[in-house]
């Protein structure tokens, strides 16, 4: 008998953890990214090699995309952020969670470090369209990894 394939899975939803948050399902999470610097040097005596060094590594930031829905925990975070003007904010852990097509299976988990809410958007409103409002949200995270 074939063993079951766990690769390409079919995701419908994200859910996302942070920290006593648990937040609505999104449909779109980009960002997930991280990337190291290379520093490149060339040793004396060795024309023909260029070497590299690892430098520093960086996460890109997250952003979340959802329908719009009467859940404000999320966003009265980036309030909170946003009315700190410079003084100490509140960073937090956390994590996204894929979810499969029925909405409940743990598909994929990456979790990240030190994030804050940096920018809160609407979709353009326009009745004319009949299109669902959506809500994006854009964390900044210090570290991400595969949970």
């Amino acid at each position: 008998m074939a063993a079951s394939r766990k690769d390409h899975q079919a995701i419908s939803f994200f859910r996302v953890e942070i920290d006593s948050i648990d937040s609505a399902s999104f449909r779109k999470c980009g960002g997930l990214k991280s990337e190291s610097e290379v520093f490149e040097y060339q040793e004396g005596g060795d024309n023909e090699t260029v070497r590299k060094l690892i430098g520093p590594t960086k996460a890109s930031n997250i952003l979340l995309t959802k329908g719009y829905v009467c859940d404000p925990a999320l966003f009265k975070w980036r309030d909170e952020i946003a009315s700190s003007g410079t003084k100490k904010i509140a960073r937090r852990n956390g994590s996204i969670v894929a979810l499969g097509p029925d909405g409940k299976t743990e598909v994929g988990r990456w979790n990240f470090q030190k994030a804050w809410p940096v920018r809160w958007e609407m979709s353009e409103l326009d009745a004319s369209t009949g299109q669902a409002m959506c809500e994006m949200l854009e964390l900044a995270v210090e570290k991400v990894t595969k949970g």
